[in-house]
């Protein structure tokens, strides 16, 4: 039988560990409830288990039949903190918590991906490194199991990693997206607070007032962004968030507010870091108030390398066809820390379209929405996709190696 009857077959017991997943969420680097469901679901496979030891992951070697290298996969298991508005039958139990992203799904694929490459253990020329990982929401959960050894794990670096990304809109259903090069935009979080000395809002002459020492700060970085990044290598900076103050008449001591930054190149990520925080040291020492900077989240730019996301769209065009396939001719603002392992592996990340059938992909609420809804049809297409991707590598099935 092909991978896609033999992912076919597993089609009910992969939906029924979806719905379980997407029941009971769990957020950031601590899943108990998630890792028993996944080690549950793996219980019986000839696979060499380990979990962390600081997060909740769970990482599996599958030994091949013949010797040869080694092909990381990957799925990202944590939700995030959103209540729940999709209505389905099998919705969010838990107030708050909803996966929103979609890697309920991602963690059903892998199990998927683990169950056909263990009925083909024998026809493997390598070993397979199954990474199952909490904390991708802004933890670094990546990066915990990189410094607890998942590049290791099978006892040499892999010499690729895949992974994949469902979207609950832009894509159509069940199809596949990708491109060399930079995939997904660097991402930095910044949180900054101006401290000055209240007082009364009638006498401001006697204060440190720092809102307007705060608002000067939002423009001036939105002209620092503006002049002094080529447009060709854009940056992106978001104030988000402001909060300063408690009565109209009362100067407060302290604004706080916080930045996202997106780029795509690490040249320009680095001078984005250090450019802001220049900037507002800068504006507040010209008052002579003091400024606190602290970045809370940093993610590299996602970067496919370029034989790699070749193989995989020859991969999904042997499986399903050469129309499932889009070259995507940008790269996308939102961030992944897959990026953390693509740093130190080959490999390539693939999105694939799981907006329901019942939705127009045009206007459907994207992820992280409270109304993001995913479709269960293509957990079996992933699963294969996965699968043919370690075995293919491991096989050598490119003219480009």
């Amino acid at each position: 039988m092909s991978m896609l009857d033999d992912a076919a077959d597993l089609n009910d017991d992969l939906v029924r560990l979806r719905h379980e997943l997407h029941r009971e969420p769990e957020i950031g680097l601590q899943l108990p409830r998630t890792q028993e469901r996944v080690l549950a679901a793996l219980d019986g496979l000839p696979l060499e288990i380990t979990t962390g030891k600081r997060l909740s992951s769970v990482t599996g070697v599958l030994r091949g039949g013949r010797p040869g290298p080694t092909v990381l996969l990957r799925g990202d298991m944590d939700a995030l903190p959103v209540a729940e508005r999709t209505g389905v039958a099998y919705a969010s139990t838990v107030e708050g918590v909803m996966h929103a992203c979609g890697h309920d799904l991602h963690t059903t694929m892998l199990v998927g991906a683990a169950r056909l490459l263990a009925a083909r253990r024998a026809e493997l020329a390598g070993d397979v490194v199954f990474m199952f990982q909490p904390g991708e929401e802004g933890l670094r959960g990546a990066e915990h199991m990189i410094d607890e050894g998942v590049l290791e794990a099978s006892g040499e670096r892999p010499v690729a990693a895949y992974g994949l990304h469902v979207a609950s809109s832009l894509l159509p259903n069940g199809w596949f997206a990708a491109r060399s090069g930079p995939m997904m935009a660097a991402a930095d979080q910044l949180a900054v607070t101006v401290r000055g000395a209240g007082g009364h809002g009638a006498q401001p002459h006697l204060a440190k007032d720092p809102v307007p020492v705060a608002c000067e700060m939002v423009l001036a970085l939105q002209t620092f962004v503006t002049r002094n990044f080529d447009v060709f290598d854009p940056v992106v900076l978001t104030v988000g968030s402001f909060h300063a103050g408690t009565k109209e008449n009362v100067i407060a001591d302290t604004a706080e507010f916080g930045v996202t930054l997106r780029s795509f190149s690490e040249a320009s990520h680095a001078r984005i870091r250090d450019g802001v925080v220049g900037v507002v040291r800068g504006i507040a020492a010209a008052h002579g108030l003091a400024v606190e900077t602290e970045f809370l989240m940093s993610y590299p730019v996602t970067v496919n390398d370029a034989a790699e996301t070749g193989f995989a769209e020859a991969t999904i065009g042997s499986l399903f066809g050469a129309d499932r396939f889009v070259s995507l001719p940008n790269p996308l603002t939102s961030s992944e820390d897959f990026s953390l392992v693509l740093n130190q592996v080959p490999g390539a990340l693939v999105f694939l379209g799981a907006c329901p059938p019942d939705r127009d992909v045009s206007t459907a609420p994207f992820n992280h929405a409270a109304e993001a809804a995913f479709d269960d049809s293509v957990l079996t297409d992933g699963a294969a996709l996965l699968a043919s991707l370690a075995q293919g590598r491991l096989a050598g099935d490119s003219t480009v190696w």
